[in-house]
């Protein structure tokens, strides 16, 4: 077994530790209020396992911050300064790979500009649920560039293909389904609606 740890699941355990310390919430008061098991709280937080997309939802979640801000605090570049621009390689950003269904996500936008951009290809067959309060304080906007993604918004249902678009409303439960026996590519434009 190699001892070797992805970069980004490092990241990731560095910013779920942060994210709770700065609340100053114990393991056992993070599994309460996010439903995950303080056993895996703690693989995380330690890198020994990188978690799964449905896990960072119920996380992000119990933080009152949207997954995809999560990701971006943990993927942010080190060396991105106040007002800096230039161009940004994929090579120089990471990806995250959801371990269960590998669904990828790689950052478009630095943690300094002001909406948060993440390119998502979601595998065939893939489904991935994120409960409501992921989406609390946050405005979002999911655009298909590829494939199809069968999009649960609560009890309604969409069926997106390339070029759709769709702005959600207030948070629900949702799901993102690639029903498909091909991968679908999409974006999620977020910005940050009232602070928590």
């Amino acid at each position: 077994m190699s001892n070797i740890v992805d970069p980004l699941v490092e990241r990731i355990a560095a910013r779920v530790r942060t994210e709770r310390e700065r609340r100053r919430w114990t393991l056992a008061q993070l599994a309460d209020a996010s439903g995950v098991s303080q056993a895996m709280i703690s693989r995380i937080e330690r890198a020994e396992s990188s978690p799964t997309a449905v896990v960072l939802g119920k996380l992000s979640a119990a933080f009152q911050l949207s997954v995809a801000s999560l990701l971006a605090l943990a993927e942010g570049a080190p060396d991105d300064t106040e007002g800096a621009s230039g161009v940004r390689r994929p090579a120089d950003t990471a990806e995250w790979r959801d371990p269960a269904t590998g669904y990828r996500r790689r950052q478009i936008t630095g943690p300094r500009f002001p909406a948060e951009i993440a390119e998502i290809h979601l595998p065939a067959d893939a489904r991935v649920p994120y409960p409501a309060a992921a989406f609390a304080f946050v405005r979002q906007v999911v655009w298909v560039l590829d494939g199809h993604l069968t999009f649960h918004d609560g009890d309604t249902v969409h069926e997106l293909g390339a070029g759709d678009t769709i702005e959600l409303g207030e948070p629900a439960e949702r799901v993102f389904a690639n029903t498909t026996d091909s991968e679908c590519r999409y974006a999620v434009i977020l910005t940050r609606g009232t602070t928590p």
